[in-house]
């Protein structure tokens, strides 16, 4: 016989078998406390006239147009069930996972966006010495082949502070992602 009662917090109508009478249980809906209430007496009566009816006739057979209920009649039925409802620390986890971009949008969208650098010949000479192809190959290094897209050279003009002359010179303009 199954007990029908409601949670007194959220009113969730919860069904358990007489055997868990007295009972507690979480709510499914609600996660509370629910101690199962005793049969109140219409119960007990209906399942005591059930009881004292006549004992059912040894399995009848099948008539067309009758379904049996065979889960009902099994020992499973009258197994007393105890359930676990989960319960979470917080919100529980989204069982939908976003999808994957494309391998299009992924090549797109890099971390790396692309940068420009300017190498003048003149700000790399010290002292009468020329570092200009030294620190070059030294950055060229560092950011790495892979990342380099072009190299340009160009060529300017500026005027000489010591002899006030103008010079033309040139340089090295790198496209990279970085």
């Amino acid at each position: 016989m199954d007990i029908i009662f409601e949670c007194p917090t959220c009113k969730q109508e919860l069904s358990i078998d007489a055997v868990g009478a007295g009972s507690q249980i979480d709510c499914p809906q609600c996660n509370t406390k629910v101690v199962v209430p005793h049969p109140d007496a219409a119960q007990l009566e209906a399942a005591a006239k059930a009881a004292a009816a006549a004992p059912a006739p040894p399995s009848p057979p099948p008539t067309i147009g009758k379904e049996i209920n065979a889960m009902a009649s099994s020992a499973a039925a009258k197994e007393f069930k105890h359930f676990v409802v989960p319960v979470h620390e917080g919100p529980t986890e989204s069982l939908i996972a976003k999808p994957l971009p494309t391998l299009e949008v992924a090549a797109k969208e890099t971390d790396r966006q692309m940068r420009i650098k300017s190498f003048r010949h003149s700000d790399h000479v010290e002292v009468g010495k020329d570092h200009f192809d030294e620190h070059l190959n030294q950055w060229l290094g560092k950011v790495g082949e892979a990342n380099v897209i072009t190299i340009s050279t160009f060529v300017y003009t500026h005027q000489d502070l010591a002899s006030r002359a103008w010079i033309t010179d040139y340089g090295v303009l790198v496209v990279y992602r970085g």
